[in-house]
């Protein structure tokens, strides 16, 4: 049916993208400063943190490249840190059990002991991380920074 002359066209309007609101200064200290803490997650769930700081990291990455770094950043050490290091602890207890059998293990315990407490340095790096971005300055963990620099495309 063909559209009459006098009938004017139907205009489409297409809906204006959503703008994305950059954060305040603050807000960007404490989104940072709470990826940093999620290592603290670990301790309650187990394992947990990484995804917490990569929810910040997805809520904030469009409005803030600073929370975005930080926030990939703190997810990335904690993946390392903490679920390689339990992984890595897991192989040298096990090893140290078998070896037990023939009683070379047992010189493994004091030594396999001590690098049990490597979860404790995220922990504690987590944490100065936190007060170092609540501070407002610009934070990098040793090795994870110039990678995460490099998954954003920073550089």
């Amino acid at each position: 049916m063909a559209r009459k002359a006098s009938q004017p066209a139907k205009k489409t309007t297409v809906a204006p993208a959503p703008s994305v609101e950059p954060l305040s200064a603050s807000e960007e200290r404490t989104w940072a400063m709470l990826a940093h803490l999620s290592v603290l997650v670990n301790l309650i769930t187990g394992s947990l943190g990484p995804a917490v700081a990569l929810v910040i990291f997805l809520i904030f990455k469009d409005r803030s490249k600073y929370v975005a770094y930080q926030a990939l950043q703190a997810t990335l050490f904690q993946l390392v840190w903490w679920l390689g290091v339990w992984l890595v602890l897991g192989i040298l207890w096990a090893v140290t059990g078998v070896l037990s059998i023939v009683l070379i293990g047992l010189l493994c315990i004091p030594f396999v002991c001590v690098l049990s407490l490597l979860p404790v340095y995220s922990l504690v790096h987590g944490t100065i991380g936190a007060i170092r971005c609540s501070a407002g300055d610009d934070f990098e963990y040793f090795w994870i920074g110039p990678w995460t620099r490099q998954i954003l495309a920073m550089d």
